[in-house]
């Protein structure tokens, strides 16, 4: 492992860490995760078959909504002034729904866990959105795949696919907040 645990004093009290003598920088972060389901539930959410409204909508939506809320559920993280998030979705399979969001922020600190948050938050409404059909369905490998800015430099995920250029088709249109 590298580095200490920063979130800890010397007697190993919480504490918030002290940002304010770090550089303010554009700071990007990528995150992804998997919602598995019976492939009928996918099949429904691809043609908007759900009463409740489109589920992936309403999913991407709940993901913006939490990466702006994450210092109010993460009780270490700094508040950030976000200039952007999307939350895009892609189906690797007929029965998983990939979840990619990525944020990005002007600051003193990184934004890997609004982008994490909103991950969790796409895949909780979706499960919550599909689950009267579908109580199988499995919330899986939410992950940060890359981070850049700050003292720390570009981090990649190892296993991670990194994603094609803009000019790549996206499987559902990417909205920002």
């Amino acid at each position: 492992m590298v580095g200490e645990l920063t979130h800890f004093d010397e007697q190993g009290a919480s504490r918030m860490v002290d940002v304010g003598e770090k550089a303010v920088t554009e700071r990007v972060a990528r995150a992804s995760g998997r919602v598995v389901m019976q492939a009928a539930t996918l099949a429904r959410i691809k043609q908007r078959g759900f009463a409740k409204g489109d589920v992936l909508e309403v999913a991407r939506l709940a993901g913006i909504m939490a990466a702006k809320r994450t210092a109010d559920i993460i009780p270490l993280c700094h508040p950030l002034p976000l200039d952007g998030v999307t939350v895009s979705f892609s189906f690797p399979d007929e029965q998983t729904v990939a979840i990619e969001a990525k944020a990005k922020v002007t600051a003193k600190t990184g934004v890997e866990m609004e982008a994490m948050t909103a991950v969790s938050a796409a895949a909780l409404t979706i499960y919550d959105m599909c689950k009267a059909i579908d109580r199988t369905m499995r919330i899986d490998s939410i992950q940060l795949d890359e981070k850049s800015g700050g003292r720390s430099g570009h981090f990649v995920r190892e296993d991670c696919v990194l994603p094609r250029e803009a000019s790549a088709p996206s499987a559902v249109k990417d909205e920002t907040a």
